[in-house]
């Protein structure tokens, strides 16, 4: 991987000279990680134009040495602030870019006062997102092993579903279930949303119980080999009714759509149209309340955004989700979601659970 993580510092070193700086401070956990491997959670790192420097401290001293041998490692003495501005005062820099998405009023205020006058400071956003949206094939691979890892988790979680048990007791098994396949962690708190409260596109597992005849919305996804997975499945407990069957194929129609439009080259916005589009012929447009979807990787929610007049076009390596969705206040909810990769030559749907309704 080593000449991986010089092949990106290679690209961003060419975007932070696009911008007229000598240096650019990373102080964002994911983009340090990508950049280098180094998977503490404090420091910063400066990708100069020679060797890079990963600034942290104590905690992570060995960490950072053993996970990122190309960088070079300071350890911190007392505050990051003080480090980092001590450091740009060594190096004598005039043109310091920085990420204002990822760097706090305090912390950029703490930089300018302690490196003093004679700094131009750049504000540069995104510009290691912009890289981390194309995968390579070998984050391809991990994600895949993370759609797959989520589709046996969800799979699991529909088995247990009965009426008596709680939001909280399927929310509990997804993560054991998770951690049990050899990820870190859950992607997002995972949602678990009975009945009336599957109508909040966001619901928290609480200690709700399910009964017959009701929705049920379970969204999760998994952190493998530190990258995310996300996956959303809607099922009904009963026989349902013919409105909520209606309900299901059109957002079924509309993922199908949607999954259709996601090419190179499209456009997020012309992604997101498609399912839109399609839940409008169905008079349910008005009960999508979200965007069609984001992108993923080494967070569960990255550029490019697939939402409305997105102008953003799709590119080999992208990693998008597909979920639109419904939400009918005092019924319930209904979404379906998938994650998808771009190919030159072909779209990859990488979560495989049945997408068909399932009555239980």
């Amino acid at each position: 991987m080593t000449s991986s993580f010089e092949a990106r510092i290679g690209a961003l070193r060419k975007l932070v000279s696009s911008v007229g700086a000598e240096v650019l401070l990373v102080s964002h956990q994911p983009n340090w990680f990508y950049l280098t491997g180094f998977s503490g959670e404090s420091g910063m790192l400066l990708v100069e134009d020679g060797k890079s420097t990963l600034i942290s401290d104590g905690r992570f001293t060995t960490q950072a040495r053993e996970e990122a041998p190309s960088v070079r490692y300071v350890e911190q003495k007392g505050s990051l602030t003080r480090a980092v501005s001590d450091f740009l005062n060594q190096r004598r820099y005039k043109r310091v870019a920085y990420d204002p998405n990822h760097l706090s009023v305090t912390q950029f205020d703490s930089l300018r006062k302690a490196v003093g006058g004679g700094v131009k400071w750049i504000s540069a956003p995104g510009l290691v997102e912009s890289l981390r949206m194309r995968k390579e094939a070998a984050e391809l691979t991990v994600m895949r092993k993370a759609a797959k890892l989520a589709d046996q988790v969800i799979n699991h979680a529909i088995a247990l579903l009965k009426p008596g048990v709680t939001e909280n007791e399927i929310a509990a098994e997804i993560e054991h279930q998770m951690r049990r396949g050899g990820a870190s962690g859950p992607a997002f708190q995972s949602i678990v949303a009975f009945g009336q409260r599957a109508a909040l596109p966001h619901a928290r597992p609480t200690a709700k119980r399910l009964k017959k005849n009701e929705l049920v919305v379970l969204d999760l996804g998994v952190i493998l080999a530190h990258y995310c997975s996300d996956i959303t499945r809607t099922v009904y407990t009963g026989r349902a009714p013919s409105r909520v069957r209606d309900w299901y194929a059109a957002v079924q129609r509309a993922q199908s759509e949607a999954i259709g439009a996601v090419r190179l080259g499209a456009s997020c916005g012309e992604v997101d149209a498609a399912a839109r589009q399609t839940l409008t012929r169905f008079k349910l447009e008005k009960f999508f309340t979200h965007s069609t979807g984001h992108g993923l990787g080494l967070e569960v929610h990255e550029d490019p955004r697939v939402a409305r007049e997105q102008t953003a076009r799709l590119e080999s390596g992208f990693v998008v989700t597909i979920e639109p969705g419904v939400y009918i206040p005092g019924v319930g909810g209904i979404r379906i979601e998938d994650d998808v990769a771009v190919h030159s030559d072909k779209t990859e749907v990488l979560t495989r659970a049945s997408r068909d309704l399932i009555e239980l």
